[in-house]
C-alpha cells in the first residue's frame, strides 16, 4: 500500500515536471524565455523544453490587432468641437521589444493613437478632415509607428472611421452646400445664354448676308405648325412687304412740312 502511494506520487511529480518543462506555441506566437530574470532566447512555433523553475517564458502574438479607438473630443484649428473615432492596426515584430521595452504595449499604442490623434486633428482645419482625410491618416499613421518602434511594434494602417458634427455645424454646412449648388445653376443657365446668343448672332450674320434664307425660315416655321394638326394657321409675313407702304407714308408726312 506504500509503495502504491509513493508510486502516485511520482506520477504526480513527474506530470507536473514535464508540464512545467514542456510547451507548444503556434504558428502565430512566439515565446521570449527568462532564466533566472534574464533573456536567453525567443523561440518558436512548436515544441518548447524549459528548464521547471529557473525557466519562464512570456507568450507573444504575431497576429494583426484591430483596435478601435474610443471616440475623442477635439478641437479644430478653425475652432469646431468635434467627436472622432479611429481605428488602428499593428503587429508585433519584435516579441524581446515588445516584453522588455514597454509593460503592456497594447495599452501603450492605444494612449498613444488616443493623443496623437487629439493633436494632429486639433493642427487640422474641419474642411481638410472631411475632404483630405487620406493625408491626415497617412499622417497619423507615420507619427504613431515612430513612436511605437522602439517597442517592436509595427502600425500598418490608421483610419479616421466617424466625425461627429454638431448640430449646427451641419446645418450650416447643408445651407453651404445648397448655396453652391445654386451659384454652379446660375453659371450654368448664364453660359447657356451666352452660348445661345452667340449662336443667334452667327445665325444673323448668316441671314444678313443671304435674306433668301429668312424666307426660307419662314417656309420651315410653317411646316412645322401645320404638322401638329392645329385648327389654326399662322402664316409668317416677311417685313420687307411692308417697307413700300412705309416710304409712302413717310413721304406723306413730309409735304405738308414743306
Amino acid at each position: 500500500m506504500e509503495s502504491l502511494f509513493s508510486l502516485s506520487a511520482l506520477v504526480v511529480l513527474v506530470l507536473l515536471f514535464l508540464s512545467s518543462a514542456i510547451k507548444v506555441l503556434n504558428e502565430y506566437e512566439r515565446g521570449v524565455i527568462f532564466r533566472l530574470g534574464r533573456v536567453i532566447d525567443t523561440k518558436g512555433p512548436g515544441l518548447i523544453i524549459l528548464i521547471p523553475f529557473i525557466d519562464k517564458m512570456v507568450k507573444v502574438s504575431l497576429r494583426t490587432i484591430v483596435m478601435d479607438v474610443p471616440p475623442q473630443d477635439i478641437i479644430t484649428k478653425d475652432n469646431v468641437s468635434i467627436k472622432v473615432n479611429a481605428v488602428i492596426y499593428y503587429r508585433v515584430i519584435d516579441p524581446q521589444k515588445a516584453t522588455i521595452q514597454v509593460e503592456d504595449f497594447d495599452f501603450a499604442t492605444s494612449q498613444l493613437s488616443q493623443t496623437t490623434l487629439r493633436s494632429i486633428l486639433g493642427q487640422s482645419e474641419l474642411d481638410d478632415l472631411l475632404s483630405d482625410r487620406e493625408k491626415i491618416n497617412h499622417a497619423l499613421q507615420e507619427i504613431i509607428d515612430r513612436h511605437t518602434d522602439p517597442w517592436g511594434v509595427k502600425v500598418s494602417n490608421v483610419e479616421i472611421k466617424h466625425v461627429d458634427l454638431p448640430l449646427e455645424m451641419q446645418r450650416s454646412m447643408a445651407k453651404q452646400a445648397e448655396a453652391e449648388r445654386e451659384r454652379r445653376a446660375k453659371i450654368i443657365s448664364a453660359e447657356g445664354e451666352f452660348q445661345a446668343a452667340a449662336k443667334l448672332a452667327a445665325a444673323a450674320e448668316i441671314i444678313d448676308q443671304h435674306p433668301s434664307a429668312i424666307q426660307l425660315r419662314y417656309m420651315q416655321t410653317l411646316i412645322e405648325i401645320s404638322s401638329e394638326n392645329n385648327t389654326t394657321t399662322i402664316f409668317p409675313l416677311p417685313i420687307d412687304l411692308f417697307e413700300p407702304f412705309r416710304r409712302f407714308a413717310a413721304k406723306a408726312l413730309e409735304k405738308p412740312a414743306e
